[in-house]
C-alpha cells in the first residue's frame, strides 16, 4: 500500500549515500493549509523507510494526522513537523540496528531538529530494542530541558486512537538525566 502525505502537506527529505547505503537524516513536513508554521514538533522514530518529498509511509502519515490534526491540545499551532530517527539507515525489512546503521551525521541531525522544536515526541515504540541509541538520544535531549515531551504507546506504524500520544512521565525524564 502506498501512503501519501496528508492533504496540503509539503515535505522535504534530506538523504545521503554512505558506503553504498542510503540514509535519511531528516524529513520536514509543513502544512500551509492549517496556517503559518508557528510551533514545531520533532518526532524521533526508529529508522526511516521510504518516506520522502512525494510519499509518506504509514508511520509518517499517522504522525502528520496526529500532530497537524491536533490529537493533543498542546499541538495547537504546530505548523511544522520534523522527523528524525534513532538510526538513519533507510530499511524496511529485518532491521538490525547496528552501529553502522546510525549514520555519520545522525546525532547532529537529531540535535538540530530538537533545537528547532518546542515539542518532542519519542516514537520509537516501547520494545526498547535499541537501549544504547535511546540512551544517547535522551542524553542529547537532557541538554534541552525546556521541551514539551511526549511518548507514543507503540511504534506509530501501529498507531490508533486519540490517546496514543501521552506526556512523558516525569520519572522517565529524571532517569534520562542520570544516565
Amino acid at each position: 500500500m502506498t501512503y501519501r502525505h496528508i492533504a496540503g502537506a509539503v515535505a522535504r527529505a534530506w538523504f545521503s549515500r554512505e558506503g553504498g547505503r542510503r540514509f535519511r537524516y531528516r524529513l520536514e513536513i509543513t502544512c500551509p493549509a492549517i496556517g503559518p508554521p508557528g510551533k514545531t514538533a520533532c518526532v524521533i522514530m526508529q529508522n526511516p523507510s521510504y518516506a520522502n518529498d512525494e510519499i509518506a509511509d504509514r508511520s509518517v502519515q499517522f504522525m502528520e494526522k496526529a500532530v497537524f490534526g491536533g490529537a493533543r491540545p498542546e499541538f495547537a499551532g504546530v505548523g511544522r513537523l520534523i522527523v528524525v530517527n534513532l538510526f538513519a539507515l533507510v530499511q524496511t525489512k529485518d532491521f538490525q540496528g547496528k552501529e553502522e546503521d546510525v549514520g555519520l551525521e545522525n546525532d547532529s541531525a537529531i540535535t538540530k531538529a530538537l533545537k528547532e522544536s518546542e515539542i518532542v515526541i519519542l516514537a520509537w515504540g516501547k520494545a526498547h530494542r535499541f537501549p544504547r541509541r535511546e540512551a544517547r538520544v535522551m542524553e542529547i535531549l537532557a541538554e534541552m530541558p525546556d521541551k514539551l515531551l511526549f511518548l507514543t504507546k507503540a511504534h506509530p506504524s501501529r498507531g490508533t486512537g486519540t490517546d496514543f500520544i501521552q506526556p512523558l512521565p516525569v520519572r522517565t525524564r529524571a532517569a534520562a538525566k542520570v544516565r
